[in-house]
């Protein structure tokens, strides 16, 4: 850096000469207009700094203030939003749990309900099979009853009719009816 420096200081002392001379053809170097060329730099420096300090720079403030702002205004509300999402959720699954909760009781009891009613249902039902049960043996002992009396009487009546047939003559019914009577006496009671 010190040569370039040291480098540039000699080039323009030997072409100091030649940087003065307006004479060549190039009237900014030319002294005399030096004066208005500065008055015209420092004026349009300081108008464009103007415009720029009042004119661009608050708005461009302005824009980033008003986009900082938007994404903080942004931010909160997604925080917001998130915020009520999540209570939401925790809300959702709750009444999710409590949901569970009833339908499992509402089940437990219908189940409870369901297995007395099929309980209450099964004794009826072994109460109607025992009601049955005993009308049905009393039919059979009266039926017993009644055709053993009838399996007598006609046991009488045929023995009566083969041995009137035998013999060929007829025979007092009811001492026949009174031996059939005893002879079936006897043999039911070896089976009871």
């Amino acid at each position: 850096m010190k040569n370039f420096c040291f480098a540039l200081c000699i080039g323009l002392s030997i072409y100091v000469n030649q940087a003065f001379g307006s004479e060549t053809g190039m009237p900014q170097l030319n002294p005399e207009f030096w004066i208005a060329q500065i008055f015209w730099l420092i004026l349009i420096f300081s108008s464009l700094y103007l415009i720029i300090w009042k004119i661009f720079l608050p708005r461009i403030t302005y824009s980033i203030e008003n986009r900082k702002s938007r994404v903080v205004n942004d931010l909160d509300e997604a925080q917001k939003l998130k915020d009520n999402a999540e209570e939401k959720l925790e809300e959702y699954n709750e009444i999710i749990e409590k949901t569970k909760k009833e339908a499992k009781k509402i089940i437990d009891d219908s189940k409870k309900k369901l297995d007395k009613d099929i309980e209450n249902k099964k004794q009826k039902f072994n109460v109607e099979i025992e009601k049955e049960l005993m009308a049905t043996e009393k039919e059979i002992k009266d039926l017993k009853k009644t055709s053993t009396s009838s399996i007598a009487d006609i046991a009488a009546e045929t023995s009566a009719e083969i041995i009137r047939q035998i013999i060929n003559t007829e025979i007092n019914k009811s001492n026949v009816s009174a031996i059939v009577n005893d002879i079936s006496k006897r043999e039911i009671e070896k089976h009871i």
